[in-house]
């Protein structure tokens, strides 16, 4: 089981990396009209969008560490604590029809990404800096996922909080641009 849902987290992973990579694109070589189906989608449904991102990311940590049973290590533990609230404060506007919210979820987004950043490159060979208390045992540096020779639980977080903060950017300018 720990194997296929390994499998379906890269291959989501793998989608958020291409989702991002032609997202940004997008926004930094085209001129944005209001008339653009895509802007469109992203202006009104973007909230929707990030809160899925969210939501996939909190599932998949949960099911490494309550089911496959992978400890998280400290640097986890911090970016946990920028992607859970996530989905509670990106559910309550969708329902509240809420889009200021969208500030205070990019703040927590641009931290968690910033740790995940961090993770990343100690996991990688960078130097190491680490917070992490179980650092002498090895468990923040420790790759219980490595798929597609590059792909670990680290790099999914990033990519998580990679998607979710353009995302959110690009609702908020494009709420901002158009309706100013």
């Amino acid at each position: 089981m720990t194997a296929t849902m390994t499998l379906i987290l890269a291959l989501l992973t793998m989608a958020a990396q291409a989702l991002f990579a032609a997202g940004l694109i997008y926004f930094l070589i085209y001129r944005r009209t209001e008339n653009d189906l895509r802007l469109n989608f992203i202006k009104k449904q973007g909230i929707k969008l990030a809160f899925l991102v969210a939501l996939l990311a909190v599932s998949g940590s949960l099911f490494y560490s309550e089911i496959a049973g992978y400890a998280p290590c400290d640097l986890c533990w911090f970016q946990r604590i920028f992607m859970y609230p996530q989905v509670i404060i990106l559910g309550l506007a969708i329902i509240k029809k809420e889009r200021r919210i969208i500030d205070y979820s990019l703040a927590l987004a641009v931290i968690g990404w910033l740790i995940a950043l961090y993770h990343n490159y100690a996991g990688w060979g960078g130097a190491s800096l680490t917070v992490c208390t179980a650092a002498v045992s090895g468990a923040c540096l420790r790759r219980y996922v490595f798929a597609f020779g590059y792909i670990t639980i680290p790099l999914m977080s990033l990519t998580a909080f990679s998607l979710l903060i353009l995302i959110l950017a690009a609702a908020r300018s494009l709420f901002k641009k158009f309706n100013s």
